[in-house]
């Protein structure tokens, strides 16, 4: 894939209707957790939220698959990418390579998939039912993650990975019936993708900026809270392949206590922390606050 195709494709997108309808779909039968409610319910939304949301798609797919921000053993990376894609936001080729992309061109609308320039709609949900070929073909988009193209695994994982609910269908039927499922699978992927595509969208328009970078990244609290540390996004542009993205006391990062539990274990290594004069800079600025 070359810049020059992606500047020189059309602005309008003809809409994808199988998108269109698979994701109706969903949030029409998430509904259906108003007349099946129970409090178990509600846990198993809670948790496989933060499973597949936490450890799958921010530690998984972001900090470790898109940024290599640490390491860990070929087992627990591949454990944690099928996590991910439990999330249902796509396998981990197509998650890592746009996601790379909107690093490498975020103030750039053409190159950047889901660019908050093109409003809050387009980067929250639009780009995905006004699909550009270069962001959603295979043969287009594994260029830009041949790391993961290159390994059997993950090309599988890549073109099946909607085909794993079936099996935590089954698991959630047994453990609570039809409410599990409806719970587990269709108001929880709800949750997870709108809390995810929060980060494209608000946190490029609202917060604070505590580093002066050439985008619009913010940091906003609650977007942290929905996201387990993702709303802490102006760190992270600024400082990308670092794995920790709260840097101040009470910028609470969920994601790094479990890469941080993960360490302390020896299952994870080459850990990229914030530069010392950086943080020390930070807590600085913190006390001439103060005064």
């Amino acid at each position: 894939m070359t810049v020059q195709s992606l500047r020189t494709a059309p602005n309008q997108y003809p809409f994808n209707w199988v998108a269109g309808i698979f994701f109706t779909a969903i949030h029409a039968l998430a509904i259906l957790s108003l007349w099946c409610f129970s409090w178990q319910a509600v846990a198993v939304t809670l948790f496989l939220h933060w499973l597949f949301g936490s450890v799958g798609i921010c530690l998984g797919y972001h900090r470790l698959l898109s940024h290599r921000s640490f390491q860990v053993p070929r087992w627990l990376e591949y454990s944690i990418a099928l996590l991910g894609a439990l999330a249902v936001q796509g396998g981990p080729i197509f998650w890592v390579s746009g996601h790379r992309l909107h690093h490498a061109h975020t103030e750039d609308r053409d190159l950047d998939a889901y660019s908050a320039k093109r409003g809050f709609w387009w980067s929250h949900m639009l780009w995905i039912f006004y699909p550009h070929p270069e962001f959603f073909d295979y043969d287009r988009y594994q260029k830009i993650a041949p790391d993961l193209a290159r390994q059997g695994f993950y090309r599988w994982l890549d073109r099946y990975f909607l085909l794993l609910q079936i099996p935590l269908g089954i698991l959630l039927y047994a453990l609570g019936g039809w409410s599990f499922v409806v719970y587990g699978i269709f108001l929880r992927s709800v949750l997870l993708w709108h809390s995810t595509w929060f980060i494209n969208s608000v946190t490029h328009l609202w917060g604070y900026r505590t580093f002066e970078v050439d985008d619009n990244s913010r940091n906003l609290w609650w977007a942290a809270i929905a996201t387990y540390g993702e709303g802490w996004h102006n760190n992270h542009h600024a400082y990308p392949h670092v794995a920790k993205a709260g840097w101040r006391w009470w910028e609470i990062d969920m994601t790094w206590w479990v890469i941080w539990l993960l360490k302390s274990v020896g299952l994870a290594h080459h850990v990229t922390m914030p530069p010392a004069a950086v943080l020390a800079t930070i807590r600085i600025d913190r006390d001439l606050d103060r005064l």
